[in-house]
């Protein structure tokens, strides 16, 4: 694998300013552990059906070693982004995405060139295009730490989410019982969505990254 940068800005201090298919404006930054007061209303905030097909319970608040995993991010084993609503009064955290190190992401072995990836949106964000900026930022982030692909796991009945990563390009990779395991290449995606650009702000999230394309 590539070696991963020593010298890229550090976690905390990482922001991009976009907007939404709508014009609402959002901030997506790297998630500090002083958000946990952010994350624990955001995940309150879902129902408890987007809180069952993202963690696989619908419990209105996640054990706190759950909270403290999704927290502590190095911006290397574990990259992690958060939006922020910045028109919003307090600036609510209104969605996030992870990526785990292969060996981070539980039991097994682990190979230094994938990661786990997950992203969540509160539900009155879905159908903004929020998905697909905090989708492209962690696979950008994820490029240039080194990683190659991610894995992915859905439950059988998440339609939505199978067609969202299915359409980036991600292969069925295995079951067990009701849950499916889907690999994706990340360049492969990132060129999806470069290719579409949609939402608009995805401009924004590329530019961030240096990266050209993307009607820029």
């Amino acid at each position: 694998m590539n070696e991963r940068s020593a010298a890229s800005t550090r976690p905390d201090e990482r922001v991009i300013h976009t907007r939404l298919e709508d014009g609402t404006r959002v901030c997506i930054r790297t998630i500090r552990p002083d958000d946990e007061p952010r994350m624990r209303d955001g995940i309150a905030q879902m129902t408890d059906r987007s809180r069952y097909l993202r963690f696989f319970t619908g419990i209105s608040v996640p054990p706190p070693h759950v909270i403290t995993r999704l927290l502590d991010a190095d911006g290397h084993r574990h990259i992690a982004w958060g939006a922020i609503a910045s028109d919003l009064t307090g600036e609510p955290a209104v969605g996030a995405v992870h990526a785990y190190a292969a060996d981070e992401a539980g039991p097994g072995p682990g190979d230094d060139d994938c990661a786990e990836f997950s992203v969540a949106v509160i539900d009155e964000f879905h159908g903004r295009g929020l998905g697909r900026l905090l989708t492209a930022t962690i696979l950008l982030d994820s490029m240039r730490a080194g990683y190659e692909e991610f894995q992915a796991w859905t439950l059988a009945e998440n339609a939505g989410a199978i067609a969202f990563i299915r359409g980036l390009g991600a292969e069925l990779a295995g079951r067990d019982s009701e849950v499916l395991e889907y690999h994706l290449r990340i360049e492969r995606a990132i060129e999806v969505l470069r290719g579409s650009c949609d939402p608009p702000g995805l401009a924004d999230v590329f530019a961030a990254f240096g990266e050209t394309g993307c009607g820029r």
